[in-house]
This record gives structure tokens, C-alpha cells and sequence, in this order.
């Protein structure tokens, strides 16, 4: 690598432009502020999900705290009752009642009635299933106007003996007992009483004296009824509790509706109102369906709410405790938002300092760059001006365009060619130099080259000033991105009209010779007269609608008409004879087209006729003859010829007979796809005689021979 070339690269890194530099710097400042509020926003999280886990773990002491009262409480009512069952003396009067059939209602009802109504009212009393009675003391086998109290009841739901204030059997506490199994102890749901207070009832089975605890065994039901309010709802007070918003709940699912079975702090009483279980992000609601979760949620009013929750097993409550988010994140939030402004006073001033160093440092490298540029200012000059010195000597015109066809770079040729001056044509579009015709072929070009990321070479006509259209062969070399050059692409164009005036000299050369050989064949063969020159004609029509190569498609006509060439080694008697050939004629006729072939094998076409003449009796299916060629291994000119030898053959008239029909020659060859023919040349031929105006064009094919031939 030249010492240049290293300056340069240097030079390029050091010389970085001002703009450049503050554009980085601006990026380098955004990111260390965007890093800055990110780490500073991931603190925040951070502490705010290390408070939810010490809220969660706060709420789930008081919430078990809690839970764990309540299942007491429920346990020692049943414990309560649990004792009466148990007891000795009330299995064996219920057992002797049972089997003597008494009735507790009779009037001759035994006097053991009263000591089970004296034991109903002690538990009762001692346990708090009491309530004040409306109306006289009566009997104990009589139903009083109360709404709690304890009772015996036999199996038929009839009370057997009762204490006095238990209530009738009837509504809630009827439906408790008829939806009681037997030998199953029982809790109800929560219920509104005859005076609107909340209730609950317990049913405890009773055995007989020394029997299994089975269902089978059972006498009745110790069944006790208590107004909830004074034992269950101080319960779910948190000794020492502190915060403000903090409430404990007992909430249902009935249906689609959440029910409070406690006071809510709002001042609705039990039971008085309820939700819509699916009120979007209800914590009432979404502590039933997650039980033992935690979250932040929306209470009854609409306040976000940290909530738990915990579900019983005795009974269909969910246990519900919650603390509003605001009180509970209060001092956390305030924390935060401390350091959130002490983190960015910090961002701030650790800004201000390396905005100022790098102020510091880019005052420092200012001088320094500005030397360096105007050196480099002038190497660039200097290596422009020579690498003008050296295209200029060029005679071929060489440019540079970008992607978007303007002009980067060219020489003194180029510059001539486009009669304007140098500092007219810089970044000018092709098509304002060139008008928008050739403008627009040049920049597809480009855009086709930079698209395949590969030389392309063309061959065109362009007409520039007065001097006639030219012809050129163009060069289109893909220049990859620099960082000071966007992509583009590399234009050589090299002047080669008088190669094509020769070439075309020499094509026409040919052709006046091929020609005579044509017009010689057909003065021995006065019965194919023409058919030569029309295979060629039919064979580069066939070739043009295939789109091949211009060397393919007069490869094709030269061979079509070439192909009887080998005919001048056969007698003309034989040609002109009438009637039916021997197979020995018939073999000679067929082989003058490899004669053909070996007359023409020493000559230097541009394409293969060698090849296309002696292929040319080679059937697609690898049926013909001589080497028993098939499919893509027969030339695609010899493919083509010998579709349009057909062809002419079938369409023209001849002395002794009227030429076919284009249709049916068509059908012919169809019928022949794949088997004698390539299907693909037949499918051209129908195209171009149906699309083309063929049909037109060789309409005089099938006109009737004179007697020199037409």
C-alpha cells in the first residue's frame, strides 16, 4: 500500500467532519442519559417490587392471622354443640325415645325432657346461643319467637326439646336441615334473620348410646342458631393495626354475583349489596377466583387496593384483606421519588462534566484538524488531477454514476461526447447529458448491474450531436459504498461501430453467398424451388418469437437455407424424376442433407450450421437419425430448422399437388410435440403465424408453382 493511501486513511479518520463529530457526540450523550433513566427507572421497579414482597409478606401474617381466628371460632361452635352430641345421658333418652317411639309433642311426653332442655340452656347460655324471646316462657317442646338458640331434632326435622329463644323451623334454618346429610356436620351460609341481623346455624349428628358413628346409626341432630355479628366481625380486626384503609372481608360467589357477608367500611351492612363477579379487576371478584394470591386490584369504590386472599374449607367464604395502594406505597413512592431526583442531579452533573471535557478536547483538535485538512485538501487535488491526467489519455469514455444515475466522475472523452463543460456535467443526470431516451436504457442498466452485484456488458446504438448513431459496447462494473461515496457503477464505453460495419459486411458477404449456393440447389430441384429461402425465413421468424441469441437466429436461417445445399451431389435426374423413389433414392435424398453438413463443416459461421445441418434429421423422442439424439442434446437450431422444413414442406404448393392448409399443418406438427418435434418450437410457430401476422406473411406459400419455380 503506497504511503499516499495511508496518509489518506489517516488523514480520513483524524479530518472527521465537525458535523460527524457532533452527531456522534450527540448519540454518546442520549445514550448515557437513555442508560442513565433506564438503570435509574430499573432501581424504581426494583423497589417497588421489593415493597410489594414485604406488603405481600405483611398482609399474609394478618390474613392468616385472621383466618385462623375465624376457623377457630367456627370450630368451638361446633365443639359446643359437639358436646352435646357426645354426651352419654342425651344419646340414651334419644335412644329410648327412638325405640319406645315416644314423641317429643305427645301430651304424656317423659319428664327426661326437661333435664335436656336444662342442658340446652346451660350450653346455650355458656356458648351464646341465646337471644332475647318475644312472648311467655312456654314448654320446651314448643316453638318459641326467637331467633337463636340450641335443639335437639330427630330425624324427621321435628324438634325434639329446645332451648327457649331457638327459632322456628323455618326458611333458612329449614333449608339448612333439609339439605343436611346424614352423619355429616354442618355449617350454613350466612343469613339475615326475622330482626335483619346476620345469622348462622350448626348441626351436629347424634349417635345411639355405644353405637358406630355411622349414618345408619343415627337418632337426630344437635342443631344450634346464633346471631354472628358480636362473636364473628370483631374477628376480623388485626390487633395493632395501623393503617387507615386496611379492611378484612368475607366474601361469596352466588351466581354471577360477589356478596360481602361483613360490614364493608363504606357502612353497607351484610348482605345488603353485591357485584357483578365479572366487574373488570374487581378484588372482591378476583380473590374467588385466585385463591391465596396477591395483587393490585380495584376495591368496591373504585380505589386501587393492595389484596389477599384465603378460602375456608367448612364453609364457601373467601377471606379478603386489603390496604389502598396509595397508603401503602406512601412512603415507599416518596423514598423513590428522592432518589429519583438525586439520580438525576447526579445524570446532570456527570453531563455537564464530560460535555465540558469534550468541549475541552474538540477546542484542542480544532487547530490540529484544521492543518491536517488543508494537506489533505491538497493530496486529494493533486491525486484528482492526476487520475484525470490518466483517463484523459484514455480514448474509450469512462464514467461514474451512482445508484440514482448522476454523474460522480468522468474523463476528457466522456466530457467531448456530451459537448459541455466540466463543471456543468458534475452530478447531473444521465438523461439531462444524454436526453431521456438513452438517459433512461443507461440508468436501468445501472440499476440491473448494482441489482446482480456483477459486470454487465452491453451492445447499443447512441446518437450524440450531429455525428450519427454510433454503435457501443458499455461496460457496467458495480462500485461497492465508500464512506465518502455512495454505490455505483464503473461506465467503460468503447466506440466499435466500424468492427460492426465490418462484421455486418462480412454477414452480408455471406449471405449473397449462401444465396447462390441456394440458387444453385434450386435450378437442379425445379420441383423445391423456393423451399430453401423459405425454411430460412420461417426458421428466423421461429427463432425471434423463442427469443434467442441474434447469433442463434441466423444460425437457424443460414442452416435452413443451407440444409439441400447437399442435393448438387445427387443426379438431377433423379431430383426432376416422377413417381415412386426406390429406398435406395429415397436414402440418397435424405443423406444430402449430411452432405450438406460436410460441404459447409470447413467454413467459420458465427454459430453452429455445422451442427444445425447435421442435426437436423434427429427426432425429439431419439428416434432419428444419425447419432439418435433426443430431447436438449439436438441443437435448438436444428430443433427449430427442422420444425420450419416441415412446415414450408406441408404449406407449399407444388406442381402436382396444392399446398395443406396452415391449420392442419399445425395439427400435424402438434400431433408430432415430443415425438418428432420440440413441442416448445411448434407452440412459437403457432404463436407467431397466429399473433405475428404469419399467416399473412406466407400466404403466397401455398400459391401454385409456375413453371421456373415461385
Amino acid at each position: 500500500m503506497s504511503s499516499t493511501t495511508k496518509d489518506e486513511k489517516k488523514s480520513g479518520k483524524a479530518g472527521m467532519s465537525a458535523g460527524l463529530k457532533m452527531a456522534l457526540t450527540g448519540v454518546g450523550v442520549a445514550i448515557f442519559i437513555a442508560v442513565g433513566i433506564f438503570l435509574m427507572m430499573q432501581f424504581a421497579a426494583s423497589e417497588r417490587d421489593r415493597e410489594m414482597r414485604q406488603w405481600q409478606s405483611r398482609m399474609s401474617i394478618v390474613i392468616d392471622s385472621r383466618y385462623t381466628d375465624i376457623n377457630r371460632w367456627i370450630d368451638r361452635q361446633l365443639a359446643d354443640l359437639r358436646g352435646i352430641a357426645d354426651n352419654a345421658s342425651v344419646q340414651l333418652y334419644l335412644t329410648v325415645f327412638h325405640e319406645s317411639g315416644t314423641s317429643a309433642s305427645a301430651d304424656d311426653a317423659p319428664p327426661e325432657l326437661g333435664y335436656l332442655g336444662n342442658l340446652l340452656e346451660v350450653v346455650g347460655e355458656r356458648a351464646g346461643f341465646k337471644s332475647e324471646i318475644q312472648g311467655p316462657q312456654v314448654n320446651a317442646n314448643v316453638q318459641k319467637a326467637g331467633v337463636a338458640g340450641l335443639a335437639l331434632i330427630d330425624m324427621d326435622n321435628f324438634i325434639i326439646v329446645s332451648s327457649s329463644g331457638f327459632p322456628p323451623l323455618q326458611g333458612p334454618v329449614r333449608a339448612f336441615l333439609e339439605q343436611a346429610e346424614r352423619g355429616v356436620t354442618s355449617v350454613s351460609d350466612v343469613f339475615i334473620n326475622e330482626r335483619g341481623n346476620s345469622a348462622m346455624a350448626f348441626l351436629v349428628p347424634v349417635y345411639a348410646v355405644q353405637a358406630d358413628e355411622s349414618a345408619e346409626s343415627q337418632l337426630g341432630y344437635v342443631v344450634g342458631v346464633k346471631e354472628i355479628a358480636e362473636e364473628l366481625y370483631p374477628l376480623l380486626e388485626q390487633p395493632g393495626a395501623t393503617e387507615d384503609t386496611a379492611e378484612t372481608m368475607i366474601v361469596r360467589q352466588n351466581g354471577n354475583k360477589i356478596e360481602y357477608l361483613t360490614p364493608r367500611a363504606d357502612g353497607t351492612a351484610p348482605l345488603q349489596k353485591s357485584l357483578a363477579a365479572d366487574t373488570p379487576n374487581l378484588a372482591s371478584a378476583w380473590a374467588v377466583r385466585t385463591v391465596g394470591g396477591f395483587a393490585t386490584v380495584t376495591d368496591y369504590v373504585g380505589n386501587e387496593v393492595l389484596a389477599i386472599s384465603r378460602a375456608f374449607n367448612q364453609v364457601p367464604w373467601t377471606l379478603v384483606y386489603k390496604v389502598d395502594t396509595a397508603e401503602a406505597l406512601k412512603e415507599s413512592e416518596d423514598r423513590l421519588q428522592l432518589l429519583m431526583i438525586v439520580f438525576g442531579v447526579i445524570i446532570i452533573l456527570v453531563l455537564i462534566g464530560m460535555l465540558a471535557l469534550w468541549y475541552y478536547g474538540t477546542s484542542q483538535r480544532a487547530t490540529e484538524a484544521a492543518a491536517k485538512f488543508e494537506e489533505l485538501a491538497n493530496r486529494f487535488q493533486g491525486q484528482r488531477n492526476f487520475m484525470h491526467t490518466v483517463t484523459d489519455s484514455q480514448p474509450n469514455s469512462i464514467v461514474i454514476l451512482d445508484e440514482n444515475g448522476h454523474y460522480r466522475w468522468f474523463n476528457k472523452t466522456a466530457l467531448q461526447l456530451s459537448r459541455m463543460d466540466r463543471s456543468d456535467m458534475f452530478d447531473k443526470h444521465v438523461s439531462a447529458i444524454l436526453g431521456p431516451v438513452e438517459g433512461k436504457r443507461i440508468h436501468a442498466w445501472v440499476k440491473e448491474a448494482l441489482a446482480k452485484n456483477e459486470r454487465l456488458t452491453v451492445t447499443h446504438e447512441m446518437e450524440l450531436g450531429n455525428d450519427g448513431p454510433k454503435v457501443y459496447r458499455t461496460d457496467f462494473q458495480p462500485l461497492p459504498a465508500r464512506e465518502d461515496f455512495p454505490p455505483g457503477v464503473l461506465m467503460v464505453s468503447q466506440d466499435i461501430t466500424e468492427s460492426v460495419l465490418e462484421r455486418e459486411k462480412r454477414e452480408t458477404v455471406m449471405r449473397q453467398l449462401v444465396g447462390t449456393l441456394v440458387s444453385v440447389v434450386d435450378r437442379r430441384d425445379p420441383f423445391s424451388a423456393n423451399h430453401s429461402v423459405r425454411v430460412g425465413e420461417v426458421s428466423r421468424a421461429v427463432a425471434q418469437e423463442m427469443q434467442a441469441e441474434r447469433v442463434m437466429m441466423e444460425t437457424a436461417a443460414i442452416a435452413g437455407s443451407l440444409m439441400n445445399l447437399g442435393k448438387i451431389t445427387v443426379p438431377e435426374e433423379l431430383l426432376t424424376k416422377q413417381g415412386k423413389l426406390t429406398d435406395e433414392e429415397v436414402r440418397m435424398i435424405q443423406e444430402s442433407v449430411l452432405t450438406s453438413a460436410e460441404l459447409v463443416s470447413k467454413i467459420d459461421f458465427d454459430g453452429p450450421v455445422y451442427d444445425t445441418l447435421r442435426h437436423l434429421q434427429e427426432h425429439y423422442d431419439g428416434t432419428g437419425t444419425p447419432d439418435g439424439l433426443a430431447g436438449k442434446d439436438i441443437v435448438v437450431t436444428a430443433r427449430i430448422a427442422a420444425v420450419a422444413n416441415a412446415f414450408v414442406g406441408m404449406v407449399s404448393a407444388r406442381a402436382w399437388r396444392s399446398g395443406m392448409s396452415v391449420d392442419k399443418a399445425l395439427d400435424i406438427l402438434l400431433a408430432d410435440g415430443n415425438k418428432k418435434y420440440d413441442r416448445a418450437v411448434v407452440v412459437a410457430l403457432a404463436n407467431y403465424l397466429d399473433n405475428r401476422g404469419g399467416r399473412e406473411e406466407w400466404a403466397s406459400y401455398g400459391e401454385a408453382p409456375t413453371e421456373t419455380g415461385a
